[in-house]
C-alpha cells in the first residue's frame, strides 16, 4: 500500500495486461509512460479500457514534446505527468484523476 492504494506494477505494457487479467478486484487507475518498448502508453490504455472501461488513466513521459506530439494525449481531461515529478505531484494527480469516480459513486 502506498498512501492508501494498492499498487500492481509490471514492468511493460504487456505484462500490465497479463496482471490486469489475473487480479480479480477492482483497478481504478492506470499510470503508464506514453514511450514504451513494444507498446505505447496509449496503446496500453486503450487494451486496459477494453476489459475495464471505467479506469482512469494518467500519462508520464520524460520526452515532454515528443511523446505528447506524437501520441496526442494532452487533451482536456487527460492527466499528464512529465518526468521526473516529486511523490506529491503524484499523489496529487491521482487525487484528480479518480475524482470523476469518487463523484459518481457519491452520487448513488
Amino acid at each position: 500500500m502506498q498512501a492508501g492504494y494498492t499498487v500492481l506494477e509490471a514492468k511493460s505494457g504487456e505484462e500490465a495486461l497479463l496482471i490486469l487479467d489475473a487480479h480479480p478486484g477492482p483497478v481504478h487507475a492506470l499510470l503508464t509512460d506514453l514511450v514504451m518498448p513494444g507498446m505505447s502508453g496509449k496503446q496500453l490504455a486503450e487494451r486496459v479500457r477494453e476489459q475495464r472501461s471505467k479506469v482512469e488513466v494518467l500519462y508520464m513521459s520524460g520526452y515532454v514534446d515528443e511523446g505528447i506530439a506524437r501520441h496526442g494525449v494532452l487533451r482536456k481531461g487527460v492527466t499528464f505527468l512529465p518526468k521526473p515529478f516529486a511523490r506529491r505531484d503524484l499523489l496529487a494527480s491521482v487525487t484528480e484523476a479518480l475524482a470523476p469516480m469518487r463523484k459518481r459513486t457519491a452520487a448513488r
